[in-house]
């Protein structure tokens, strides 16, 4: 790519997103365009609104938005027709919950699938040459994460690695892990439809596609709730004195965080080098894993935040017990790139931004 050629991000006024915006306004890109008609505060109200960060994009003639739902298949097809061809689409809109997909099937399906295959057909019809990079979710593995053998230690569980298991090893998961006959709930399968159309596109119709599913990808910018977000949310309520649920699992539970500017980079490398229908995990992995019960014994200790919280034995359906990511897959093909943003930087960066914000 050069600096001239046109870009697509949906999402633009997301955490992943507007990080791909930043990141190539940063590398002197002039042609960024963005899709944001903030769905995002319809999903959750007004903490997950992107007005402002669409507003902010904006200040720079580089970058412009269009307010269009990638449902609506009209709208796509005109947005590529009168504005492209495009070079580059990276998708990362999306409805994110899996717990309110429940409550908004339809809208759920219509966004995350089918806004999704719009984008597909758009680009193979009108940007034939474009790379597309999709950003998916680990929630299209379901609970088969949850069906390891695991040990539970003393403030978390962990991968039981005595025991073989389909796509785990010693870093974490991998992209062998099955997507099949389990409980997904209903956003980890639109989830995963729109991921298997991303890599059919690619390998029955060769377009350069790739899929990053993606664990817990966070930020300082990251506009989380509490039923989306869990690092962003969690560091929120010991800021600002909220009380905080931890649900299920005794707060054992792990993720690996990696930072949005880390993401941005990694799609980077996948668009200077593509390639047809290839899928890669994308998350902290082991170095950046921590539990729940870890989390809050770190704001205390590390930032003087003490949190209030209280527990519910009832654990969210399609929560992952212990989820870290072994990307060893993404760096073979890729190994210019590397992670740069460590768990303590990230949770700093993440306490510093709620603090300005709670201040304001």
């Amino acid at each position: 790519m050069n600096q001239g050629d046109k870009i697509l991000v949906t999402g633009a006024g997301g955490l992943i997103g507007s990080a791909v915006v930043q990141y190539y306004l940063r590398q002197g890109y002039e042609n960024i365009n963005g899709v944001d008609n903030n769905s995002r505060s319809e999903f959750f109200g007004p903490k997950g609104d992107t007005t402002k960060a669409i507003e902010a994009l904006g200040t720079r003639t580089q970058f412009r938005n269009f307010n269009i739902d990638i449902a609506n298949r009209i709208s796509v097809r005109e947005l590529f027709v009168k504005h492209g061809p495009f070079k580059l689409v990276v998708h990362t809109a999306a409805q994110p919950s899996h717990d309110l997909a429940a409550k908004i099937p339809f809208r759920d399906w219509d966004v995350n699938a089918n806004g999704t295959f719009n984008l597909l057909e758009a680009t193979r019809q009108f940007s034939p040459e474009a790379v597309f990079v999709f950003t998916s979710t680990n929630k299209v593995y379901g609970d088969n994460p949850n069906l390891v053998p695991l040990v539970e230690k003393g403030k978390r569980f962990d991968f039981d690695l005595s025991k073989q298991s389909r796509g785990i090893t010693s870093e974490g998961v991998t992209e062998d892990m099955s997507l099949d006959n389990t409980t997904h709930s209903l956003f980890g399968v639109s989830k995963a439809a729109a991921d298997l159309a991303v890599q059919e596109y690619g390998k029955y119709f060769g377009l350069k596609t790739g899929v990053f599913r993606g664990g817990c990808l966070t930020g300082p910018q990251h506009a989380a709730v509490e039923l989306h977000g869990f690092l962003s949310y969690i560091v929120g309520c010991a800021v600002n004195g909220s009380p905080y649920t931890i649900f299920g699992y005794k707060g054992k539970q792990v993720r690996d965080q990696i930072h949005s500017a880390d993401v941005a980079r990694a799609i980077d490398a996948f668009a200077q080098n593509p390639r047809a229908g290839e899928v890669y995990n994308l998350g902290g992995g082991r170095q950046n894993a921590v539990s729940m019960i870890e989390t809050i014994e770190m704001l205390e200790r590390d930032f003087g935040r003490k949190l209030k919280w209280t527990y519910d034995e009832k654990n969210r359906v399609g929560d992952h017990i212990c989820y870290y990511t072994d990307m060893s897959k993404f760096k073979r093909d890729y190994p210019g790139w590397k992670m740069m943003k460590g768990l303590t930087e990230i949770v700093a960066e993440i306490v510093e931004e709620k603090e300005r914000k709670r201040q304001e």
